[in-house]
């Protein structure tokens, strides 16, 4: 070594060479999927989707961890209801779960047995339509023996006596979750539909966006025939709000794990700009983030979502963002191996069974917001605080 860079001063070059070095052993073909992950993913995306996975086992899924999931893009006709979200429900490891309503909409054919099959993004369309299918890119589903089919029958339920009054999303799915859980039960089915798998673990399913779906649709449609059904969004706003609240006056944490981006992504972090924005409660931000995408902050697409610039926004603890991957991958990729990473590295949680606690949490925040507020009811009487 020249004398000069011997002599040369680096005072954290050791911290900076701290990590793993990069030699790994050569593969088998013999090695568990853990390994793979723990030994092999060193550098790159591959590297952030290992620190993601060990975040959500070494950290997420303490016991006192709140953990919310959104879920975007069409991931349940592709199986991933099926294969991840479904057993990610069963062992406790995620508690209130928002999803575009397409993918609630999709579950749906799972429990009805109606078929939903691989095809290939090369087929002609045109042809496709000529045969009675439509196409998500290489996924096939029957537009009359599944789609219309779901439709009927969703149209029938939705005019129940159960459904005629207000109520937010996570009541309407978990309404629907209870048939949905009946025609798996019917049809010799087990576990393939996450509306029946939040609905008797008691995880409430949110969609941030009700009409922007072919449920949504339906309930559009029997409103023209006098439906009484109401979906209101702001019960759901207040709901996970009070989710992420009484995670951290319980002397908890609150964690979020982001699938893909959109309105469900904004929806489950604007929990805490809702806590100290407009209820004026003080509040520090989201304790554990992990976001898988394919989306890029310079254009937009990941705006107020990337960790460091959620911080500006409240929804990320600035002291916690060591804790906080982004992933930039495909869900379709990344979401059965953190699955299969957690199920193999993690016993399963107690459920919390938020469903069941979403009045109680909601007036606890209710209560909070007027202890922090010179506010009256609209009417002018005073808060009844109990």
């Amino acid at each position: 070594m020249p004398d000069w860079l011997r002599e040369k001063h680096c005072p954290h070059k050791a911290q900076y060479m701290s990590g793993k070095r990069i030699m790994p052993r050569n593969l088998t073909g013999r090695e568990r999927l853990t390994y793979v992950i723990d030994e092999v993913f060193l550098a790159y995306n591959a590297a952030r989707l290992k620190e993601g996975c060990q975040l959500f086992v070494e950290k997420m899924l303490e016991p006192d961890v709140t953990i919310g999931m959104s879920l975007a893009g069409a991931l349940t006709p592709a199986g991933l209801g099926c294969s991840s979200v479904i057993p990610l429900i069963k062992a406790g490891f995620v508690d209130w779960i928002v999803a575009t309503g397409a993918n609630l909409y999709h579950d749906l054919h799972f429990a009805l047995n109606y078929p939903v099959h691989a095809g290939s993004f090369k087929f002609d369309d045109t042809d496709l339509r000529d045969n009675d299918l439509v196409r998500i890119y290489d996924v096939l589903i029957p537009y009359s023996d599944a789609l219309m089919a779901t439709d009927e029958i969703l149209r029938q339920i939705l005019v129940q006596p159960e459904f005629q009054r207000e109520m937010g999303t996570a009541e309407l799915h978990s309404l629907l979750g209870k048939y949905a859980a009946e025609w798996e039960r019917k049809n010799g089915l087990k576990d393939v539909s996450v509306l029946a798998a939040a609905y008797r673990a008691g995880v409430p399913c949110y969609t941030s966006s009700p009409g922007d779906s072919t449920i949504g649709m339906n309930v559009a449609g029997v409103e023209l025939r006098g439906n009484k059904l109401r979906v209101n969004p702001s019960i759901d706003v207040n709901e996970t709000t009070a989710f992420v609240l009484a995670a951290k006056r319980g002397g908890g944490k609150s964690a979020v794990v982001l699938w893909g981006g959109g309105s469900p992504k904004n929806f489950m972090l604007q929990t805490e700009p809702q806590i100290q924005e407009v209820l004026r409660i003080k509040e520090f931000g989201q304790d554990y983030f992990l976001q898988v995408t394919d989306a890029r902050p310079d254009t937009g697409g990941l705006s107020g979502a990337t960790p460091s610039e959620a911080v500006s926004w409240g929804k990320v603890d600035p002291d916690r963002l060591p804790d906080a991957v982004v992933c930039y991958t495909d869900t379709t990729i990344a979401m059965p191996l953190l699955t299969h990473y957690a199920l193999a590295k993690h016993k399963p949680r107690k459920l919390r069974r938020l469903y069941d606690a979403r009045a109680r949490m909601t007036r606890a925040l209710a209560v909070e917001y007027f202890q922090h507020n010179a506010v009256k009811m609209i009417d002018g009487s005073d808060p009844v605080l109990e």
